[in-house]
This record gives C-alpha cells, sequence and structure tokens, in this order.
C-alpha cells in the first residue's frame, strides 16, 4: 500500500442515517480521522451521498470539504460518474481505502465491484456500520472471502506512513492518539 496509489471512498455518511445505524457517533468520529489523514498526506479523498434531496448530505462533524462528492441513487460507489473521475484525476490507482454505511449494503456491493476491477480494498472496520450489528459483521465477512482486507483506520494510516521518519508522522499521530472509539466489533471476552 503507498500513498501515491491509494484513494480514500467514504460512502454515504448522511445525517437521515444517523439514528438507524449502529454506532454512528463513533462511526463518525473514525472517518472524520481519515478524511483528515487523506489531506495530511495528500490522498483522493472520495465521498458518495445516497439521494442527497432526501436524505441529506455528509454530516457535518466529516469534513469533506476537500473531497470529490458524487451523488447517487445505486447502492455501490462505483458508479460511471466516479469511476470517471478516478481513471481522469487518479489515473495510477491500486488501493481504496473505503469506509462508511451500510457494511452489507453499500460497502459491500462497492468492494465487490472494486475487486472486480482488480483494486485492492481495504475496508476499514471501525469506520463501518450497518443497522444490525448482525448485517456489519456478515459484511465484513463476505467482502473478506471474496479478497478485501478488513482493518483498523489507526493500522491504515501507518500503513501508507510506512515510518516514523515520514515528513507528516507527527500530525497524523496526533489524529490517532487518543484511541478510535469502541463500535462493538468485539464481543464480550
Amino acid at each position: 500500500m503507498a500513498s501515491e496509489t491509494t484513494a480514500f471512498f467514504l460512502c454515504d455518511m448522511q445525517e437521515k442515517f444517523r439514528p438507524t445505524i449502529k454506532y454512528f457517533p463513533e462511526i463518525a468520529t473514525v472517518a472524520n480521522r481519515l478524511v483528515a489523514a487523506a489531506n495530511i498526506l495528500n490522498i483522493p479523498v472520495i465521498a458518495t451521498e445516497q439521494y442527497p434531496k432526501g436524505l441529506g448530505n455528509t454530516v457535518s462533524e466529516i469534513d469533506v470539504t476537500k473531497a470529490k462528492v458524487f451523488p447517487k441513487t445505486v447502492f455501490s460507489m462505483a458508479t460511471p460518474e466516479v469511476l470517471q473521475h478516478v481513471g481522469e484525476n487518479i489515473p495510477n490507482l491500486k488501493t481504496v481505502v473505503l469506509f462508511g454505511i451500510e457494511t452489507h449494503v453499500c460497502i459491500q456491493q462497492t468492494c465487490l465491484d472494486l475487486l472486480e476491477k482488480d483494486y485492492e480494498v481495504h475496508v476499514v472496520a471501525d469506520s463501518c456500520s450497518s443497522r444490525t450489528l448482525v448485517d456489519r459483521m456478515f459484511g465484513f465477512e463476505r467482502m473478506k472471502q471474496s479478497g478485501a482486507f478488513i482493518t483498523t483506520s489507526e493500522s491504515v494510516l501507518f500503513m501508507l506512513m510506512k515510518d516514523a521518519k515520514h515528513p507528516n508522522f507527527r500530525e497524523v499521530q496526533a489524529l490517532v492518539y487518543t484511541s478510535a472509539p469502541d463500535s462493538a466489533l468485539l464481543g464480550k471476552l
């Protein structure tokens, strides 16, 4: 994984979903960290909004001012408009870091579509959720079985920097200094 060949895909983190998605505030916190880190590392961010006219825009706690935001009605983020943007603006793209909602619908369909197009996909578990934790769990399982990497936000960011000597290490380290909030990814031990 290299920052020069990576893009972050933020999927449908919209206001109308807030009351129905498990751990929405926690995954939004992590999504904002990821977007902030992408901006520091000069990694492009693509965001989608599912039917924004009816469901609203990306929540205010995630700063998408530097992201390229696309409306959509299909579930996958791999729309013709997004793929055209990637081809024209990120032609060397090899790796997609994917996060948002819902794990078993839009995230899963995006992941499968991107894998089919031979992208390496890293799904950020601590920044993905669904209306039920069962759906989230089986979404992760399906994507893993299909060849995606299920990972965490901190792991992705340190993989991209590779070295504490990275020129942006201190800035990114400050973003993850406080651990990501718990979103029930682990059962009771």
